[in-house]
C-alpha cells in the first residue's frame, strides 16, 4: 500500500530508507519546538499553547507536504520569521499578538491565491537573485542579532546603542559553548547538532543551578489561550499591509529556494527542468500558514533542514510522513520545553544566522548596482529591527540604482510597481 501510494519503487526507495530519512530529517529541525515556543512567549503568547501549536502546525503542514505533494520537505514555523513576529511586529511596532497572527493568516490565503494563478512564478521572477539571495541573509544577521541578546553577548548602550556584555558570566560562557559545539557538530555532519547542543546546555544549566528542571514529559498544554485568537479585522488595517506582504515575500520565495534546492537531489525534477508538483507543494506551504495562524504561530514554511533527510535516501512524501507523526508526538514534551533557558537556545539562532547569511557569498560583488541594494536590505533588517523595512528599502534602492545607471531594462515591472508602493508606504504610514 505504502510503495503504490507514495510511488517507493518508482521512485528508487524503500520504506526503511524513508523511515531513516525521517527521522534524520526530524533530529535535525526538532529544535525550532524548544526555539519557537520561547521567541513567541516574548509577544506575550502563552508558552505551553505556543509549544502545542508550534508541534501541530509542523505535523499538519508536514503531512499534507507528505501525503498531498509526495515531497520528502518537512514545514515548520520559520526561524526569522517568528522573530520579526514577535521582535518586529509586536514589540517593534506596538501591535497585540492576535493581530500579528490575523496578519500571517492573511498571508497565508494571499499565499494560496497565488498557489492557485499562474502569476505565482512571474512574481517569483519578478524578483532579482541578488535581492532574494539578500533578504535570506538580512534574516539571518536579523535572527543573529536576537541570538546574541538572548545569550548575554550583545547588550544595550545608551551611548553606542550595543555593547559587549557580560563575557565572563556562566550563562554567556554556556552561551558560547553551546555554539561552537554545533559548529563542530555539523562540521562531522552529526544529524541532530543542533537541538543536541541545546539540551547539552541546558543540562549543564540545570546542574549548575543556573535553571530549574521541570520534568520531560506530560500530557500536552491547553491550546485555547491561542486557538483562533487571531486579529483579522485588526490586520486589515492599513499599516500592515506592508507586514503582511513581507511575510507571504518571505514566506514565497523561502519555500520556492528550498524546493529547488532539494529537488535535484531527490529527483524531483521533470524532463522540461521543471519541479513536479510544483502547485502541490506551494499549497501545502500555504495551508500550513493558515492552520498554523489559527493554531497560535507565526508563519509555517518548508525547512531546508529536509536536505538532511534527503542526503540518507528519502525520495517521497513518506519521508515527510513520518516526520509529521514525530512532530505530533512531541505535544507530549511540554515539561522539557518549559525546562530550556534563552541561553541554550540563543547559539541555535547565531547558528542559523550563520548558515543563511552565506548567501552572501552568490551575489555578483563586481556589479554595483546588484551588491549595493543587496547590502542594504540585508543590512536594514537588523539594524532597524524589521524584515518589511529592509525589504522595502533594498527594492527601493534597486530600482533607483539601476535606473539612474541606465540599467532600466534590469528592472522587472513588477518590481518597480512594488519599489513605487514602499516608497508610498515610507512617506505616507
Amino acid at each position: 500500500m505504502l510503495d503504490q501510494y507514495f510511488k517507493l519503487t518508482e521512485s528508487g526507495t524503500t520504506v526503511k530508507t524513508e523511515v531513516l530519512a525521517g527521522l534524520t530529517t526530524f533530529l535535525t529541525m526538532a529544535y525550532i519546538i524548544f526555539v519557537n515556543p520561547m521567541i513567541l512567549k516574548d509577544a506575550g503568547i502563552d508558552h505551553g499553547a505556543a509549544f502545542v501549536a508550534t508541534c501541530l502546525a509542523a505535523a499538519i503542514g508536514t503531512a499534507i507536504m507528505g501525503l498531498y505533494a509526495n515531497y520528502p520537505v518537512a514545514l515548520a514555523p520559520g526561524m526569522g520569521l517568528n522573530a520579526y513576529f514577535t521582535y518586529g511586529v509586536v514589540l517593534g511596532m506596538g501591535h497585540s499578538w492576535q493581530v500579528a497572527l490575523g496578519a500571517v493568516f492573511l498571508s497565508g490565503v494571499l499565499f494560496i491565491i497565488l498557489s492557485l494563478l499562474p502569476i505565482r512564478e512571474a512574481i517569483i521572477n519578478a524578483i532579482p537573485q541578488s535581492q532574494k539571495l539578500a533578504i535570506g541573509a538580512g534574516i539571518g544577521l536579523f535572527l543573529g542579532l536576537i541570538g546574541l541578546k538572548n545569550g548575554g553577548l550583545v547588550v544595550d548602550h545608551p551611548a553606542t546603542l550595543v555593547a559587549l556584555g557580560k563575557i565572563g558570566s556562566a550563562t554567556v560562557l554556556l552561551a558560547i559553548a553551546g555554539f561552537l559545539l554545533i559548529a563542530v557538530l555539523d562540521h562531522r555532519k552529526i544529524p541532530g547538532a543542533i537541538m543536541i547542543a541545546i539540551l547539552v546546555v541546558t543540562v549543564l544549566g540545570i546542574a549548575l543551578g543556573l535553571s530549574p528542571f521541570n520534568g520531560i514529559a506530560s500530557m500536552p498544554p491547553s491550546l485555547a489561550p491561542t486557538f483562533l485568537k487571531m486579529d483579522i479585522a485588526g490586520a486589515f488595517s492599513l499599516g500592515l499591509v506592508a507586514i503582511v506582504f513581507a511575510f507571504l515575500f518571505v514566506d514565497l520565495f523561502d519555500t520556492a529556494g528550498t524546493l529547488v534546492a532539494v529537488s535535484q537531489r531527490a529527483n524531483l525534477v521533470g524532463p522540461d527542468g521543471k519541479l513536479k508538483r510544483l502547485s502541490k507543494a506551494l499549497m501545502a506551504d500555504a495551508v500550513a500558514t493558515v492552520a498554523g495562524s489559527g493554531l497560535g504561530t507565526s508563519t509555517t514554511t518548508s525547512y531546508i533542514e529536509s536536505a538532511a533527510g534527503i542526503r540518507v535516501g528519502g525520495r517521497t512524501g513518506l519521508t515527510a510522513t513520518v516526520v509529521a507523526v514525530l512532530f505530533l508526538l512531541s505535544i507530549f514534551l511540554a515539561p522539557l520545553a518549559t525546562s530550556i533557558p534563552a541561553y541554550a537556545t540563543a547559539p541555535a539562532l547565531v547558528f542559523v544566522a550563520c548558515v543563511m547569511t552565506s548567501s552572501l557569498a552568490k551575489i555578483d560583488w563586481e556589479d554595483v548596482t546588484e551588491y549595493a541594494p543587496a547590502v542594504v536590505t540585508a543590512v536594514m533588517m537588523p539594524f532597524t529591527f524589521s524584515i518589511a523595512t529592509g525589504i522595502g528599502l533594498g527594492f527601493i534602492t534597486y530600482v533607483v540604482l539601476k535606473a539612474l545607471s541606465g540599467k532600466i531594462s534590469d528592472i522587472n515591472p513588477v518590481m518597480a510597481i512594488l519599489a513605487v508602493l514602499f516608497v508610498v508606504k515610507f512617506a505616507v504610514i
